[in-house]
């Protein structure tokens, strides 16, 4: 690693499906022990971004380590990081329970029932622990998709809209959960649309537009002027007013 010790570094990322350009020429940096949020309208390039930092898609061009590994080797970053997708899509043929022991399998983890047992206690699943996920609420089924996500302890978290289905309970526990474990300097990438969540718990942000980073930096760094909060920032940033900190 780096002497920064950079959990993300991205480095001049072009993607493109076809003639359309998703991804232009993108670059950040990710501190290890950082809550870094980055934030886009839809179709902005949030989500391809996310897919190439967590190895589910190559680039066409630039530079990308994960954790400290390329991503030519997706293998070895989707093993240590954790991952929430936008859709709450855990394996519809198993239970609650076994979709939670198959997460520790696949990570050849220890003490596979004393995890599994902890965050079903954690989101109050341990009623629902017998059936199947493809019966489950969607409130239910997110709650699997952290509790996959947490249960190997990843130093590097990415959550796409991971509050998303939440009610305000377990939207609290949610947010009181990550400030835990990033000030025990793990590191999260959040990509959310609740801007007001998201102000609370990032210590620095980027707003990308039409695949384009058009505003990177600490929010105290990003305001024009005193008490503007992230949302002004942000529409601010997409309608290209004077945004940009590189």
């Amino acid at each position: 690693m780096p002497k920064t010790l950079s959990c993300i570094e991205v480095t001049q990322l072009s993607k493109s499906f076809g003639k359309i350009v998703v991804l232009n020429n993108i670059s950040l940096n990710v501190a290890k022990g950082e809550f870094f949020g980055l934030f886009g309208s839809n179709g902005a390039g949030k989500t391809t971004l996310l897919k190439i930092l967590t190895g589910q898609l190559s680039a066409d061009s630039g530079e990308v380590r994960t954790a400290g590994y390329s991503i030519s080797d997706p293998i070895s970053i989707k093993r240590s990081v954790g991952i929430v997708p936008e859709a709450e899509s855990p394996p519809t043929f198993l239970t609650a329970r076994e979709a939670l022991e198959l997460s520790c399998l696949l990570r050849d983890l220890k003490n596979v029932n004393e995890r599994v047992d902890r965050w079903l206690d954690f989101f109050d699943l341990q009623v629902k622990s017998d059936v199947l996920c493809r019966d489950l609420s969607k409130g239910q089924r997110q709650k699997l998709m952290l509790a996959s996500a947490f249960i190997h302890e990843p130093s590097l978290l990415f959550l796409d809209e991971a509050f998303i289905n939440l009610d305000p309970i377990y939207q609290r526990r949610l947010r009181e959960y990550l400030k835990k474990i990033v000030e025990e300097g793990r590191t999260i990438f959040l990509c959310t649309h609740l801007l007001e969540m998201a102000e609370k718990l990032c210590s620095r942000v980027a707003v990308i537009n039409k695949g384009n980073i058009v505003a990177q930096g600490a929010i105290d760094e990003l305001r024009s002027k005193e008490g503007e909060g992230l949302e002004e920032i942000f529409i601010r940033a997409v309608n290209g007013e004077n945004a940009h900190i590189p």
